[in-house]
């Protein structure tokens, strides 16, 4: 792709499209108008057992491929991406330049065997991950199964809440908090606890709690308005409030219907996502819920027929909740469903839930960036890996206005900005 594209905004993006097993990198730019696709190029599959392949950082500053050894913890710096390396899910600390990548373990008992033995899965912890001085600092053993995590820091309404990070592990049914102020050497980048989400009441033949357990935990947030940890426990329908400064559970409440949640921005709205596959046999229906933390209190519910929500992005000013969609439910249900839509919510009506924009973007997204310019998101980019696109959205307007063609034919792909 090179194409001249007159009075357009400068921009550079990075882009990986994958099906799970091998995948690719290319550079998008735009300089004076003129829009190029570079390719990085593929280097030959490791052939590694899948706990051993390298992990994918990022791309440095000149564009270089950033790869971690799991096996070593040595950090290389490469031309080229390779092609089975692991693009592993990644939360950013938003008060450090340190990113945290997840590692759900091996499918039969979500171990990794690597690092955790037969004791749990992992997180690695990796700072400056955009830049050439990318630095592993960690990897630190948590439970079992697929990971979400969340971020505690003292804010003016909670001074006394500790740098922490919070990891949930689905098939143990607990929370792991790990040290994470560089300050404290004592707790830095260690696990200091374990949060037993059990509750026995609610699981069959069981007097004490155990792990596993059923909680099955999948939606973890932190308000800095509260100073409490909010976890979404899918199995038992409610969520747990959890004190940083204790590590206690201080509350739960019921919360059914909902397989995610996701804290706004400034802390005081809670909104759980569900989807309803049961009450009509030919339509998906997709449940949005507003909670208020100060009391507890679900505030609204919005519900979209034959849309089934993916994943959510705040836009950098947090006016705006974008939601991208994919396909689930039966047959019947995903004739009718909308799997390549992008939802827009103005987040400046809540307690309201106020859809404003309705996208059909051809195919699901992978993910979304943001460009900002002036304070504002000039830009939205969401990546298309089966549709080999790159769909740039007008920020303001929350119009399409142009299609970008990348590598295609994948079933997953990630775009950022460089």
């Amino acid at each position: 792709m090179s194409q001249n594209t007159p009075n357009a905004r400068s921009f550079a993006l990075g882009y990986y499209a994958g099906n799970r097993k091998t995948g690719s990198v290319s550079v998008i730019r735009r300089e004076n108008g003129q829009t190029r696709l570079d390719p990085l190029a593929v280097d030959a599959e490791t052939g590694l057992a899948a706990e051993l392949k390298p992990i994918f950082v990022g791309l440095t500053e000149d564009r270089r491929v950033i790869l971690l050894d799991p096996k070593s913890k040595q950090i290389r710096l490469a031309a080229g991406f390779t092609a089975d390396a692991f693009p592993a899910h990644i939360y950013s600390d938003p008060n450090s330049d340190r990113d945290w990548f997840m590692n759900d373990g091996d499918k039969e008992t979500g171990n990794d065997r690597l690092n955790c033995g037969d004791q749990g899965s992992s997180v690695t912890v990796v700072e400056k991950t955009a830049s050439a001085q990318a630095k592993f600092l960690k990897t630190v053993c948590v439970g079992r199964g697929h990971h979400q995590a969340a971020f505690t820091y003292p804010s003016a309404q909670a001074p006394k809440v500790p740098h922490r990070a919070y990891i949930s592990s689905l098939k143990d049914g607990t929370l792991t908090a790990i040290g994470n102020d560089p300050n404290d050497a004592a707790t830095y980048l260690k696990a200091i606890a374990t949060i037993n989400l059990c509750e026995t009441d609610k699981e069959q033949g069981m007097a004490e709690p155990a792990v596993p357990n059923n909680a099955f935990p999948h939606g973890l947030a932190y308000s800095p308005l509260t100073g409490k940890l909010y976890n979404l426990n899918n199995g038992y329908g409610n969520v747990a409030v959890i004190d940083p400064a204790s590590n206690r559970i201080e509350a739960r409440f019921p919360f059914k219907g909902h397989s995610n949640l996701f804290m706004t921005p400034g802390g005081r709205y809670i909104i759980g996502r569900g989807a309803d596959r049961k009450s009509d046999p030919n339509h998906v229906i997709a449940r949005l819920t507003v909670l208020d933390v100060t009391d507890n209190r679900i505030v609204d519910t919005l519900e979209l027929p034959d849309i089934y929500i993916s994943k959510y992005y705040f836009n950098p000013e947090g006016s705006k909740l974008y939601l991208t969609t994919s396909s689930s439910g039966s047959p019947e249900q995903q004739a009718n469903i909308k799997a390549d839509a992008l939802l827009v919510l103005d987040l400046t009506a809540l307690p309201k839930l106020k859809l404003t924009r309705e996208l059909r973007l051809g195919t699901s997204s992978g993910s979304l960036a943001f460009l900002q310019a002036g304070g504002s998101t000039a830009l939205v980019f969401s990546s298309h890996g089966e549709g080999g696109a790159v769909a740039v959205i007008d920020g303001a307007r929350d119009e399409q206005i142009e299609t970008l063609a990348v590598p295609g034919g994948m079933s997953h792909s990630r775009v950022w900005i460089l």
